[in-house]
């Protein structure tokens, strides 16, 4: 079994990072706290962090930013065991005290451009009231964290044209839009619905 730790500092929060590797990169844990808030791997067999999952998910599908309504009672049924199905998914909870009030959802994939892993991140949300204050910017840390951890080549995302808190945020961290040849453009991001 090898453990690995890793710490690091930010320059305007006082925080420390752990990063322990029991075996193999997908058995991975993430610990980050500051003086206010904790980010943790979430043990989706736990009630606390299977109920801050939905709770702040169907939190982010009401919003006007995920898709302005709230998720159906079947959605929010199956959200927890479909996760805890997919091998390749990882997430992260931020708490304040006991208060889950970020999350993001994760998926390791593979870049066959670069013949390596990447990482998407499907679902980042911080609760309302407590945007603005670093929680995001603290999960996207410990995402990229993840991701170079597991040896990834990119982190990829989505985000509404129309976010801009969301996109000055991602651009100050070094997100940009995909562009593979500058004479074909920017990547968009396109979706099939199948039901």
């Amino acid at each position: 079994m090898k453990v690995a730790i890793a710490l690091v500092s930010f320059s305007r929060n006082s925080a420390w990072f752990e990063v322990l590797f029991h075996g193999s990169v997908s058995e991975i844990e993430i610990q980050m706290s500051t003086t206010q808030h904790s980010i943790i791997a979430a043990d989706l067999s736990l009630p606390l962090h299977q109920q801050a999952v939905v709770d702040l998910i169907n939190g982010y599908a009401a919003d006007p930013m995920g898709r302005g309504e709230p998720l159906s009672e079947e959605v929010l049924k199956n959200m927890v065991p479909g996760l805890r199905a997919q091998p390749m998914a990882r997430v992260l909870l931020a708490f304040e005290g006991e208060l889950p009030i970020g999350i993001a959802i994760c998926f390791l994939g593979f870049s066959t451009f670069a013949a390596k892993p990447l990482l998407n991140i499907h679902d980042l949300a911080v609760r309302e009231g407590y945007r603005g204050r670093g929680v995001g910017r603290r999960l996207l840390a410990a995402i990229e964290a993840l991701a170079r951890q597991n040896g990834c080549c990119k982190i990829t995302m989505e985000v509404q044209e129309k976010n801009d808190p969301a996109r000055i945020l991602y651009e100050s961290i070094g997100y940009a839009q995909v562009v593979h040849h500058p004479t074909t453009g920017g990547a968009l991001f396109m979706s099939k619905s199948l039901g």
